[in-house]
């Protein structure tokens, strides 16, 4: 048998979850399926799509694909939500909350100002958003052209599954049905889903487990003279100003540990660490004072 192609009864399981109806609900094949689904029906050759960077990568991958006319606006050193955004007059504006690379996330009070200010459709990316103290899931029901992404990849552990969902005003969705692809999550995928869903509270245990030892992890990378920023991801964003981080990523890598190293100028002082158990955080902190004894 086809799967359904509408996932209705996930749709229906995260209604009961995140208070929703089954008309506010889009599935996807993981929230990248959803930006695509986006990108199709809001972004034509030369509009604007509008994003804080430096961000998720996969954005100007999709904007680039639609001909769209790419609006970067830099975050400031703090990762706070830069005034700008607001004033993109773009077709679509896009926030990643909590951020990646940064793991941060901005007060609701000034999402919610940038939903008001925006002059298109705001995508608000909410990957992470588990690990997080709130979410902006609440402007669904106050801004009409407002959309939620999830995923299940992260704090659900179902990367492998390929389960993203979109939360918006029902007549957008239906606009979003008409760009889908006719059987875009199969009939394993949907069904754990609504397996993790019906197990929320085993994800919300797991949650927790990852922000101790986030926080854990944050302080020995202060300790080692980082400034770390504050994450709500599931992973931390670390940086010593000006001095290039490839030699601890090389150092660390030859000692089997893998972290992430960008070589952009805005993040090549960076190292981004995933929260690990605490056992690998023990042979990070290992390896990271052997390092500084080398040095």
């Amino acid at each position: 048998l086809y799967p359904d192609p509408v996932a209705n009864r996930l749709r229906d399981t995260a209604a009961t979850v995140y208070g929703l109806r089954r008309e506010q609900i889009l599935v996807g094949n993981g929230s990248d399926d959803l930006l695509t689904m986006l990108m199709r029906t809001c972004v034509g050759p030369g509009d604007r799509v509008a994003y804080p960077v430096p961000t998720y990568t996969l954005y100007d991958e999709l904007v680039t694909m639609q001909d769209g006319h790419i609006v970067h606006v830099p975050f400031p050193d703090d990762f706070s939500l830069p005034p700008q955004l607001g004033e993109s007059k773009a077709k679509l504006t896009i926030l990643c909350h909590p951020n990646a690379p940064s793991g941060t996330l901005p007060p609701l009070a000034h999402v919610e100002e940038l939903a008001r200010r925006v002059t298109g459709m705001l995508v608000i990316d909410e990957a992470y958003i588990d690990f997080a103290d709130e979410t902006a899931l609440s402007l669904v029901h106050k801004y009409d052209h407002v959309v939620i992404l999830r995923t299940f990849s992260k704090s659900f552990s179902l990367a492998g599954m390929r389960v993203g969902l979109a939360f918006g005003h029902p007549d957008f969705i239906r606009e979003l049905l008409k760009v889908k692809d006719s059987y875009n999550v199969n009939r394993l995928s949907i069904v754990a889903a609504v397996a993790a869903l019906e197990d929320y509270a085993w994800m919300r245990q797991h949650v927790e487990k990852i922000r101790a030892t986030r926080a854990r992890l944050s302080v020995a990378l202060r300790e080692f003279g980082y400034v770390v920023y504050d994450s709500h991801a599931n992973f931390v964003l670390a940086r010593k100003p000006g001095i290039s981080q490839a030699p601890i990523y090389e150092g660390l890598k030859a000692r089997g540990i893998l972290i992430r190293y960008f070589s952009s100028p805005a993040l090549a002082d960076c190292i981004r660490v995933t929260v690990g158990t605490d056992e690998e955080i023990d042979r990070l902190v290992s390896a990271l004072e052997q390092l500084k004894r080398a040095a």
